[in-house]
């Protein structure tokens, strides 16, 4: 007979009440009032709990019946999809987006500076994880993606919007990777498909004809020692803003003219051998009775634990009056268009440069680092911005 509310409110007896099916409700000799369902699967008798009465009540537990033989009429067994489901929820409990993602950043934080990890943690703080930080990363959906970077870039911030997207979508791969989710279902989210064209802003740059000009003020500036020998350098060189102020004292062997920039503070993560000009070692030597006992070669004046700051260039050139004419970066443009100009080996440049060969096929062939060509352009270079200071213009293969 089966069992109905009224029959279950006055039942005390203890054992094993039937309900029909393999549904039974078990009354403990203690009074405790159990929901279980006898089955069989694969010629063995096996048993399901479905929970306590009347916390579930005779309803609930017929319909987890149902669902037990449905899963049966397909040939699987439901004692094992129970088992199944809840390791899932404890998997995902413990891969939700955030954490995974925190984990993907401590994974590349030996590779990255310690810049590019704040930065890239604070966009995803104030961008990703309020929305979706607590979801178990398995149910993160493209949609659910593609709307927080159309919301970033409808605020103006569209490079941002394309870097949350590639660091998602890294993520994303670090949790395949890692056997944290099964798939990947970012791999189809591409920047341009999803955001608007952005125009291109290049950084101010001087024309070669403010070079004279702009070198005597230079020569002229009464600011600090360390930010002066910073920009000669920086223009010598052609290196990023980041590697200058970045510079440590065992990068350099002047007495061989070489700056050996190592892979982890290259913006393309491979070590970058620079040559160095007579005018460069002059400069870096000028920074030896100041730092020379340090770690940093241009340390901030204030903090001298600590590199100059990211503004600390672009803040003289302002004084100096290039506010929005002229920019730290820009010297790397300066310096590629006049040597280029003077017909310098465009190879030899980029590789100066430390540029990337956008050319896949073209990269895998070309890994000469050009030294020897680099060394003779960055002495002709530092000869002809001597040049400059006298209004003279040095062609390829003169000296001044």
């Amino acid at each position: 007979m089966k069992l109905n509310d009224a029959k279950l409110r006055t039942l005390t007896t203890s054992g094993k009440h039937a309900d029909g099916a393999g549904l039974y409700l078990e009354i403990t000799p203690a009074g405790g009032r159990y929901w279980r369902m006898k089955y069989r699967f694969g010629g063995k008798e096996k048993r399901l709990a479905f929970g306590v009465y009347p916390t579930v009540s005779l309803k609930d537990a017929r319909e987890r019946r149902e669902e037990a033989r449905k899963a049966l009429s397909k040939g699987e067994d439901p004692g094992a999809l129970r088992k199944a489901a809840k390791v899932k929820v404890l998997q995902e409990a413990a891969n939700t987006f955030e954490a995974v993602t925190n984990d993907w950043l401590a994974h590349q934080a030996g590779r990255w500076e310690a810049i590019t990890l704040e930065r890239t943690r604070a966009s995803l703080n104030a961008d990703v994880f309020p929305a979706l930080g607590s979801r178990p990363m398995a149910t993160v959906t493209t949609r659910e993606v593609m709307e927080i970077v159309k919301r970033i870039e409808a605020r103006g911030a569209s490079e941002m919007a394309t870097r949350v997207l590639q660091r998602i979508k890294a993520a994303f791969r670090y949790a395949v990777t890692h056997h944290r989710i099964d798939h990947n279902p970012m791999l189809d989210l591409v920047p341009s498909e999803i955001l608007k064209p952005r125009k291109v802003q290049h950084r101010p740059a001087l024309a070669s004809k403010e070079l004279p000009a702009f070198l005597a003020k230079l020569d002229a500036y009464e600011g600090d020692v360390h930010t002066v020998c910073a920009l000669r350098l920086l223009m010598l060189t052609a290196m990023r803003p980041g590697e200058i102020r970045g510079a440590r004292w065992t990068e350099f062997d002047l007495d061989n003219a070489l700056w050996r920039i190592p892979a982890e503070r290259m913006k393309m993560r491979a070590e970058h051998v620079v040559p160095l000009s007579k005018q460069s070692v002059e400069v870096v030597r000028r920074m030896l009775p100041l730092s020379g006992d340090r770690e940093l070669v241009f340390p901030s004046p204030f903090y001298p634990s600590k590199s100059l700051s990211e503004n600390t260039l672009n803040s003289a050139l302002a004084r100096m009056g290039y506010r929005g004419e002229a920019t730290a970066h820009g010297f790397r443009a300066l310096f590629s268009t006049i040597a280029n100009e003077a017909g310098w080996n465009p190879d030899v440049i980029e590789r100066q440069l430390a540029h990337a060969e956008r050319n896949q096929v073209r990269a895998a062939y070309n890994r000469s680092t050009y030294l020897d060509d680099r060394i003779t352009l960055m002495q002709w270079w530092a000869d002809h911005l001597d040049a400059r200071k006298q209004g003279k213009t040095l062609k390829k293969g003169n000296k001044a």
